[in-house]
């Protein structure tokens, strides 16, 4: 069973920059996709970046498009996201997860992320 640690997260400033990383142990994650969620108080959590398997293929949502960009480094077992220009509304607890028979998890303790108007 995979276990997905992330870090990164912090406060910061309207304008600024953030990168999570997300470390998978317990398995390799190279043969699927990955994906970073955010989740806000009384919301569910919301697909916010995806990344294929190798890489080749990226979608975001469209509040983000443009300002983060999702990567990952197999030979890490690692995913990552940048944030920049970072928004107020990107404010949340951000968790990844792996996306196994259409199914997104299982989900690590996440990072939060406090942008400052």
């Amino acid at each position: 069973q995979v276990q997905l640690v992330e870090s990164g997260g912090g406060w910061v400033e309207t304008g600024g920059s953030l990168r999570l990383s997300c470390k998978a142990s317990g398995s390799i994650i190279s043969p699927y996709t990955m994906g970073w969620h955010r989740q806000t108080p009384g919301n569910e959590r919301q697909l916010v970046a995806r990344i294929s398997s190798e890489g080749a293929r990226r979608n975001y949502v469209d509040s983000v498009r443009g300002r983060f960009t999702i990567s990952r480094d197999n030979g890490k077992n690692t995913v990552y996201l940048q944030m920049n220009s970072l928004k107020p509304d990107d404010s949340g607890v951000y968790y990844c997860a792996v996306l196994r028979q259409g199914d997104w998890g299982p989900w690590g303790q996440g990072t939060q992320v406090t942008v400052s108007s």
